[in-house]
């Protein structure tokens, strides 16, 4: 197998899973609890919080866990709307997550005014389009680190200072970046952040909101005084542990792991385009993720390529795997001007320092004939 797909979920790293599985076996008690699994169960989570925590940049009371980015995401919306009664307009943009989205929708119906920012053709947020909307009522701009489906990185830095000052605040949906890319809260001046352990080699259900001191948001979920009583409910205490150790290695292999991605992203986007026609790149050449590629091709059905491609044993998908089975063509392409029928034609290849050189050859070799193949009936 040829495995492709590593901005839907990732290969849980080796030393992360052996943390889990300490705590799922051999240790299974509640962090709550006084007797001595209990507290070295609440050691493994402090701990975590540490880790997580110095590789954003922030302090360890500023992380609150969580089941994952689509929790966090939604935390963060909904409770910063919580707090205003006459601030009640949220700006984001057209490409965000359908966790951000949808959870704008709701607010909409809720009396919120929200304001969708465009984006140009590879998928930047026009940023004078931002300091036009901004207004009196602005409580809260949401833009992602990085988008999921193009890969395009924001210039999260810029948009952070205009929002800054205009006295609204400032989060970011950083799931794709997270463990990928240098993301440093402070730096970047990020209110609260959002990221998703299985996409930097932890487990699936476990994540995390990062939420600037001084920022007193209401709880999410009510119960017990977990997460310094915003979050109530038992830890997930493997899944945390594991997020601690796997984010940790993320970041210590960061520099080398991003050289290496990068050198198998442009091959795989040089060959595709100079050695297959009728294709092209969706989103910002050069300021990408480093493991992500979304090519259009001309005239073949993302379903029909990847059925293909799964027959030869290659793992793809056609946009952001949150989204799979929707009806509708991908919001993001369409953002960034694609009709409807090169919606249709576009497929995301995600890739990882697992990945080799060969594979990349291979990919290109079986895209070549399945283009062939079908391209001659």
């Amino acid at each position: 197998m040829i495995y492709l797909d590593n901005g839907a979920t990732t290969e849980m790293d080796e030393k992360a899973l052996v943390r889990m599985v300490y705590f799922l076996k051999s240790n299974y008690g509640n962090p709550l609890s006084q007797y001595s699994i209990g507290e070295e169960a609440s050691r493994a989570v402090e701990a975590a919080r540490i880790q997580v925590a110095q590789a954003i940049g922030a302090s360890p009371s500023e992380i609150y866990f969580t089941s994952g980015g689509s929790e966090s995401d939604n935390w963060a919306l909904t409770a910063m709307a919580n707090m205003y009664q006459k601030k009640r307009h949220i700006i984001t943009t057209a490409i965000e997550h359908p966790a951000v989205i949808n959870t704008c929708k709701y607010l909409e119906k809720q009396g919120f005014r929200v304001t969708y920012l465009p984006v140009s053709g590879d998928g930047f947020v026009d940023v004078e389009a931002l300091r036009a909307a901004l207004d009196e009522e602005t409580c809260l701009v949401s833009v992602m680190t990085a988008n999921n489906e193009i890969g395009t990185i924001q210039p999260i830095e810029e948009i952070a200072d205009i929002v800054r000052t205009s006295g609204a605040w400032f989060h970011t949906d950083a799931v794709q970046a997270v463990g990928h890319i240098p993301v440093d809260v402070e730096k970047m001046h990020i209110d609260m952040l959002s990221a998703s352990a299985h996409k930097f080699g932890g487990a699936k259900g476990s994540g995390f909101l990062y939420i600037r001191k001084g920022l007193d948001l209401e709880p999410f979920v009510h119960g017990g005084g977990q997460e310094h009583g915003k979050r109530a409910g038992t830890h997930n205490v493997p899944a945390i542990a594991a997020m601690g150790q796997a984010i940790k290695d993320a970041e210590k292999d960061m520099s080398v792991r991003m050289v290496y991605e990068r050198k198998l992203r442009d091959t795989l986007i040089d060959r595709i385009l100079d050695e297959i026609p009728g294709t092209r790149l969706n989103g910002s050449r050069d300021d990408r993720l480093p493991g992500n590629v979304n090519i259009t091709f001309d005239g073949i059905e993302n379903e029909t390529m990847l059925f293909r491609l799964d027959a030869k044993g290659i793992c793809a998908s056609a946009g952001s795997a949150c989204s799979a089975g929707a009806i509708e063509p991908s919001h993001v392409l369409r953002a960034i001007g694609l009709p409807d029928s090169e919606i249709r034609d576009s497929v995301r290849f995600t890739l990882s320092y697992r990945n080799t050189m060969e594979d990349i050859n291979n990919t290109v070799e079986a895209l070549k004939e399945i283009c062939r193949d079908l391209r001659s009936r």
